[in-house]
């Protein structure tokens, strides 16, 4: 039997490439956000190139350097920003090499001083979490209470819990189906006995069929994320707190887990992490929570006594 073996143009302009590379991820079913953000991504270096007729086979090491001083010179474009394009790019230029268009080379990050995520404060969530008025207040602010009140219980990505529908929630095994999760794969965490508190009554007042959404638009369907975040800003700012992200639940989600002595397996297992590099930048960026406290739980002071008054001889 003849083989057949696949012939690759070899004077591939860099558009023409990127098409082809867009077609794999799309076979490979990447989210159509993750190819949205290549492709906003290939149009800065496209543009750095100096259009969409350059050649592959012109492509090599050095237009990297090139491009990242060119996106340092870009408005609000610091090194986190610009090792998100590199991530973008170096997985466009792999495909372009694993296709030998163009020379084998490595694409390194820039290294980049990790910042402590910002968290919401005790005070904070307490202001947040007050339960408010039933009787005084409207729909969409007691719908907002209980949505903060899952994000804080959870630490789901704000598009996981909007995906959420009501069928998915089992208060029998007090689990919680995640369905709609960043690397595609669902997972089932733990459901707390206060949210199931919160969940039950905020379902007597949402109502709805198992196939609906948990936390809905204005008319029932699937909310639109943008409209939650600007909702979720104004719930926030009416209980006087400044800080307005979502995705801030998640870290402070995470940062009370480890202050509580959780275990970083279950953690990593929680947030849906393939791995635990992020969990241990978790545990890293808190240690200095984590010493509050340390000498109750450190097994030599909870093992020994030492009289620290006593004077020492020899």
């Amino acid at each position: 039997m003849r083989r057949l073996t696949l012939r690759v143009d070899t004077e591939q302009t860099v558009r023409e490439c990127f098409e082809g590379y867009i077609t794999k991820c799309t076979v490979r079913n990447l989210s159509p956000q993750t190819i949205s953000t290549y492709r906003k991504h290939y149009d800065v270096f496209e543009e750095f190139l100096g259009g969409e007729d350059t050649q592959m086979s012109e492509i090599e090491e050095q237009h990297i350097d090139d491009f990242i001083i060119y996106l340092r010179n870009r408005p609000n474009c610091g090194d986190i920003t610009v090792n998100s394009y590199l991530r973008s790019i170096r997985s466009f230029l792999y495909y372009a090499m694993e296709l030998e268009l163009i020379p084998h080379f490595k694409i390194k990050l820039l290294k980049v001083e990790k910042k402590i995520k910002e968290t919401y404060t005790d005070s904070e969530l307490k202001r947040l979490l007050k339960k408010p008025d039933i009787t005084k207040c409207n729909f969409t602010e007691y719908k907002m209470w209980a949505f903060v009140n899952y994000l804080i219980a959870t630490g789901n990505r704000i598009s996981s819990a909007l995906n959420l529908k009501i069928k998915d929630l089992d208060f029998d095994n007090a689990t919680i189906n995640i369905t709609k999760t960043k690397n595609r794969k669902a997972q089932v965490i733990p459901m707390s006995a206060t949210l199931a508190i919160v969940l039950k009554e905020y379902l007597s007042y949402r109502k709805g069929d198992s196939n609906d959404y948990v936390f809905c638009s204005a008319y029932g369907g699937m909310a639109d994320k943008r409209t939650y975040q600007e909702s979720l800003a104004k719930y926030n700012n009416s209980r006087g707190v400044a800080k307005t992200s979502a995705h801030l639940f998640r870290h402070t989600f995470a940062k009370k887990w480890i202050l509580n002595g959780g275990d970083i397996f279950r953690l990593q297992k929680v947030l849906g992490h393939s791995d635990l590099t992020i969990v241990r930048e978790y545990v890293n960026m808190f240690n200095a929570d984590l010493a509050v406290g340390f000498n109750s739980f450190n097994p030599l002071d909870s093992i020994t006594t030492v009289n620290r008054g006593q004077k020492l001889r020899m």
